[in-house]
C-alpha cells in the first residue's frame, strides 16, 4: 500500500460532538443547581435548547441573559465547568474496528484542536489511545498552531517518521482540517457524517477541498486504496 500513516481528527471524527456538548450541558446544568438553585432538569433542557438555537458560543449569554444575572460574575465560570467536566462521550459505531484493521497496515496519529484540558479529557474517555503512536493536541504547540496551522500536521508526521506524501489526514471541517494538511502535501479525506456539526459546510477554494469523501469509516479502506491507485496513474503518466 501506498500510505504509510493515516491521521484522524477527534471531534466528529471518532465520536459525535453533539454527545459532548449534551454531557457537557448536563454537567453546567448540575453546577448551576449548586451554586444558584435553579432545578438540574430544567436548565439542562434550556442549555439543549439554546445550544442548538443560538449562535455557536452564545449558549450561555443567553442563558444568563434569560434569567437576569450578571454575565460578569457567571459566564465565565460556567464556560470552566464546560470545558472542565469529565464528558460521557462513546465512539461512533464504526471506530473501533476500523482502527483495529488500520492499526495493522499503517501508523496511526490524531490531530485534534481546541483548549488542552478539555481534548485531554475527551481522548481520555474514549479510550482509544491504545489504536495510535502518536496524538498531537494544537493546544500545546500555541495557539497560533491551532490548526490551519501546518505545524500541528508537521509535528505528528515527524513523531511518526512518515514523509507527507505518504500519509492521509481524516477529518470533518473545511473550515480548517485540510488547508494545513493539504499544504504540506498529505492527501485529505473528508468524513462528513450525516450528524456533524459541520456536515452541511461548504467552502470553494482547493485549500479547503479533500482529495476524497465519505460519510462513514467503513469506506475508508476503499477511500485509501483508490487515491493510492490515482497517484499511481499520475506517475505512470508523467514517467
Amino acid at each position: 500500500m501506498w500510505w504509510k500513516a493515516v491521521v484522524f481528527d477527534l471531534d466528529d471524527t471518532l465520536y459525535p460532538e453533539r454527545q459532548y456538548v449534551t454531557s457537557g450541558m448536563r454537567a453546567v446544568a448540575a453546577w448551576i443547581e449548586r451554586m444558584l438553585g435553579f432545578p438540574a432538569p430544567r436548565s439542562f433542557e434550556e442549555l439543549c435548547e439554546l445550544s442548538e438555537a443560538a449562535e455557536r458560543g452564545r449558549t450561555f449569554d443567553r442563558w444568563i441573559e434569560a434569567h437576569g444575572l450578571d454575565p460578569r460574575v457567571w459566564i465565565s465560570r460556567m464556560v470552566q465547568v464546560y470545558r472542565c467536566h469529565s464528558p460521557q462521550i462513546q465512539p461512533y459505531p464504526d471506530v473501533v474496528p476500523v482502527l483495529q484493521r488500520l492499526a495493522s497496515c499503517f501508523g496511526l496519529g490524531l490531530v485534534s484542536d481546541g483548549y488542552l484540558e478539555t481534548q485531554r479529557k475527551k481522548w481520555d474517555a474514549l479510550n482509544l489511545a491504545g489504536f495510535f503512536q502518536v496524538a498531537v493536541f494544537t493546544d500545546e504547540l500555541g495557539r497560533e498552531h491551532w490548526k490551519p496551522s501546518p505545524l500541528p500536521f508537521r509535528t505528528v508526521l515527524d513523531r511518526l517518521a512518515v514523509p507527507a506524501e505518504r500519509s492521509v489526514y481524516i477529518g470533518d471541517n473545511p473550515h480548517k482540517d485540510f488547508c494545513g494538511a493539504r499544504r504540506i502535501g498529505m492527501g485529505t479525506i473528508r468524513l462528513r457524517r450525516c450528524d456533524g456539526l459541520h456536515c452541511d459546510l461548504h467552502l470553494p477554494g482547493a485549500d479547503n477541498t479533500p482529495d476524497a469523501e465519505t460519510s462513514n469509516l467503513f469506506d475508508i479502506e476503499f477511500q485509501l486504496a483508490r487515491m493510492a491507485a490515482n497517484i499511481r496513474t499520475r506517475t505512470l503518466r508523467t514517467a
